[in-house]
């Protein structure tokens, strides 16, 4: 029987005898606080999540019929060595338990049988189903979405248009991938203690309950403590074993290829276009089962290069269609070989041999360990494609899929490494096309240098810096000419300002509130009319295909085109007289916690009441991401923060927005939001002797 403690805030410590048995002490541990989380997970990876919630999950049910989750998990849990099966097994179990006593039991079921007028009962988790979730965690987390969104300028603007969106071949400023992390690393050269220090904070959207799971993973062969997947058994992003410790950022690579697909009927089925000619597909017809609706069929079709994840257009006699080349699905494997590894790992090294068979997504990690090496390290699997061939989606019918490029490269760091998703300075590890701003990595590396921090005390200052990286260009085309009263006071007032996105700044919510109205009219200009034009792909891409997003990512080089150029002092002024009025930042610029059960008419939202002001932006260290002219709410952003100290874990930092628990009636439901919110994070506790006790778990 495994033996279960809990800290004051609720986080699990978990101890088991075995590595098999703590993998089901954690599985049926994880189904008690997170049932409702897991469930939904579980059911997006099989594409049936509108069984559980209705209409509202349709549209991702439909991409994951057709990128065929589901069947890649059953395959990679297959394909897996048998150490590894048995442990993802054993997880399976202890969920399919802890879903029984109690996680199937959380309020939100019990909601939407009230408004469904009766109950849905859970079936049992299959094996497979934690290797579903991992996917799930990952399939729209590579750029391959942003093949999709250039395509459709190249389609709608033109060709040239491509490049003036991503930001690519323009200095360094590229803006367009959304998603990422911070990481740093000091050796111990440069701390109190003489051992290394590592820290960072991983970018996702804000869900609700979160996307992270604090726990303490021990046994006879390991200690470990980090952060989880909800629903996937170990620690795979961010850990600290004791001995060696690590964490990741996305690398921005191009991991997934993209095919446009020539497709023509015939009998019982479609034959698409390859490069030995027109070849039979695999086709496979199911049934999507709507709660308080019709059935939906979804035809999920395979071709030579890939799963077809959009719709099909018709194109004279023939249809065309995008399909995508994943890694994860073409090897049938999802990495799940590192898990152990990483739990097992005492240097820094063993992290890195661990992580050499991951697989998606591409990420950056730093590791250390307590003989002193720090390494940096980038682990994944890509196609090998040269830098042309990841700008647009590749012609299926002359493009073969290109061979698979795995493994780890890594090199020892001396002094200080940093990560923040920027085009790296190495063109061995450039695997992507377009990246973020370097401007957070800068920044972190200035604030390193500026402020010598050699305790993790000392990374508070660097996680709550608000610096914007985007404000200067935005700031060169204020007009220097005469204005109408309101908006020369806005744009006097942005004139001296110092660029920090803080909740209580006047300036930055004028910045913000001008920034918007002028991506809502760079939006509307003629010159990107055709732009609006329906993409065609398929619902669940319309985040990516948003043209309002788009233009904020991209909107100081969009004044400078010659399209808008003589436009744009009119709009600037327009925007800034929009401006004039405008609050604090912090008075828009609020959290927005995402729940499923938000989504569905007549459920409550469990995040209704966590609105709290933020500070940051996306593009700050202290991110906090909002779509300007969309919203100013605060969607994505810090979604965890952490600072491993090798010489003492217990010195150790960590926090998450919300809390331990999915519940939200649990008093841990929310808890750390205060804290996350003040950039207060607190020691990691390792004592037995200061936990209390919980109920023990039925593993063996």
């Amino acid at each position: 029987m495994a033996e279960v403690y809990r800290d004051d805030l609720g986080i699990p410590h978990i101890r088991a005898t075995d590595a098999g048995a703590l993998a089901e002490a954690q599985g049926e541990v994880t189904a008690r606080d997170r049932g409702w989380q897991i469930e939904i997970d579980r059911l997006r990876a099989a594409g049936r999540l509108s069984e559980l919630i209705g209409e509202a999950g349709l549209a991702w049910d439909v991409f994951a019929r057709r990128a065929r989750l589901d069947d890649t998990a059953r395959k990679a849990l297959a394909g897996t060595d048998a150490e590894t099966r048995a442990f993802v097994a054993r997880y399976a179990a202890g969920v399919r338990r802890g879903m029984t006593e109690a996680g199937g039991d959380a309020a939100e079921f019990r909601t939407l049988d009230e408004i469904f007028g009766g109950a849905r009962p859970l079936e049992p988790w299959a094996d497979h189903d934690p290797l579903g979730v991992l996917h799930v965690a990952h399939a729209l987390f590579s750029t391959f979405p942003l093949l999709l969104w250039r395509q459709h300028v190249a389609d709608t603007l033109g060709d040239a248009w491509v490049d003036v969106f991503a930001g690519y071949g323009d200095g360094g400023d590229e803006t367009q991938p959304s998603s990422g992390s911070n990481a740093w690393a000091l050796h111990g050269s440069r701390t109190d203690s003489g051992m290394p220090l590592l820290a960072g904070d991983p970018h996702r959207i804000f869900e609700l309950p979160g996307v992270y799971q604090q726990v303490r993973l021990a046994c006879d062969e390991f200690d470990v403590v980090g952060l989880a997947f909800p629903g996937v058994p170990g620690i795979a992003h961010f850990g600290h074993t004791g001995d060696a410790a690590w964490g990741v950022t996305n690398a921005i690579a191009h991991a997934v290829d993209v095919f446009r697909e020539r497709l023509r009927p015939v009998a019982g089925g479609y034959e698409a276009l390859g490069p030995g000619g027109w070849r039979p597909i695999d086709v496979e017809r199911t049934v999507v089962r709507v709660r308080g609706g019709r059935g939906v069929e979804v035809e999920a079709l395979e071709t030579e290069r890939g799963t077809v994840v959009t719709d099909l257009r018709p194109d004279g006699g023939e249809l065309v269609a995008w399909s995508i080349r994943m890694p994860a699905r073409a090897n049938a494997d999802l990495g799940a070989g590192a898990l152990l590894g990483l739990l097992r790992a005492r240097t820094a090294d063993d992290v890195v041999a661990a992580f050499s068979g991951w697989v998606d997504p591409v990420n950056r990690v730093l590791a250390a360990d307590r003989t002193g090496m720090v390494l940096s390290a980038t682990v994944g699997t890509t196609p090998e494609r040269a830098r042309s061939e990841r700008r647009l989606p590749l012609d299926a019918a002359t493009t073969l899929p290109a061979a698979d490029r795995g493994g780890a490269s890594h090199r020892a760091v001396a002094d200080v490494a940093v990560d923040a998703n920027e085009r790296p300075s190495d063109a061995a590890i450039d695997l992507g096309w377009a990246y973020p701003s370097p401007h957070r990595a800068d920044r972190i590396r200035v604030l390193l240098d500026d402020q010598r921090p050699s305790s993790v005390d000392g990374f508070l200052p660097i996680w709550g810096d608000t610096a914007s990286g985007s404000v200067a260009a935005l700031l060169a085309v204020l007009p220097s000419d005469a204005l109408p009263p309101r908006a020369a006071a806005a744009r006097n007032r942005l004139a001296a300002w110092d660029g920090r996105m803080d909740a209580a700044s006047a300036v930055a919510g004028t910045f913000a509130a001008w920034r918007a109205a002028l991506v809502r009219r760079v939006a509307a200009h003629p010159a990107l009319r055709a732009l609006h034009r329906p993409h065609g792909f398929g619902a669940v891409f319309d985040p990516w295909l948003g043209v309002t997003g788009q233009v904020a990512a991209a909107l100081a080089r969009l004044l400078e085109h010659p399209a808008l150029r003589d436009d744009a002092p009119v709009l600037v002024a327009a925007a800034l007289d929009d401006a004039a009025d405008a609050g604090s930042w912090g008075t828009t610029h609020r959290l927005l916690p995402l729940h499923v059960l938000a989504e569905v008419p007549g459920g409550a939202d469990p995040g209704a009441g966590l609105d709290v002001p933020l500070s940051g932006d996306g593009d700050t260290v202290r991110c906090a991401g909002s779509t300007p002219g969309v919203t100013d709410r605060a969607w994505r952003g810090s979604v965890a923060r952490w600072a491993w100290d090798l010489a003492d874990r217990e010195n150790s930092l960590w926090s998450v927005p919300f809390g331990a628990a999915g519940d939200p009636a649990s008093p841990h439901f929310a808890d750390q939001l205060a804290a996350w919110t003040d950039v207060r994070p607190v020691r990691v506790l390792t004592d037995w002797t200061r936990l209390r006790a919980d109920t023990p778990t039925g593993a063996a």
